[in-house]
């Protein structure tokens, strides 16, 4: 009995001994920053057949911050909003400007992002809109540099 006693009174003098030690040792991190701003994409799309003239392509994008510097301790990471850009068909190529806002706390700034499209060619002619071609959702890592110039980013596509 006076063993177990023991055993129990010296376990409960490490458990207060651990913590004390601790917590005299300052952690080494960054201070969690604000960032926002609207990143710019601006696809160039090649078409590999005839669309009817007149018909809209819509382009859709939204980011994320590769994980890293991502600050969680305090808050969720809010997605960004899908941002959405339209223009209308007049040949064989056509330019799509999306521009994607976005607010988060993070411990450093991201040097990389995840960016998720989709790319689609309605026809306006007619009773109804008709989809006529349609991208399946892309994925694809992007440097992540606010230059405040335009665009930040530029991708080349075939459709």
């Amino acid at each position: 009995m006076t063993l177990i006693r023991n055993l129990l009174l010296v376990g409960a003098m490490l458990l207060a001994w651990v913590p004390a030690r601790a917590g005299g040792v300052p952690q080494a991190r960054n201070a969690p920053i604000a960032i926002s701003g609207v990143y710019s994409v601006v696809f160039h799309v090649n078409l590999a057949s005839t669309l009817p003239a007149g018909s809209i392509l819509t382009c859709r994008a939204r980011m994320a911050p590769i994980p890293g510097g991502v600050d969680l301790r305090n808050q969720m990471l809010s997605a960004t909003p899908v941002a959405l850009g339209q223009t209308r068909l007049t040949g064989s190529t056509a330019a799509c400007t999306a521009e994607i806002p976005f607010s988060w706390t993070v411990t450093s700034p991201p040097n990389a992002v995840e960016l998720f499209y989709e790319i689609e060619v309605v026809n306006l002619q007619g009773v109804a809109p008709t989809l006529l071609r349609s991208s399946a959702p892309q994925q694809t890592n992007a440097a992540f540099l606010i230059t405040n110039s335009f665009p930040d980013l530029t991708l080349n596509l075939t459709f």
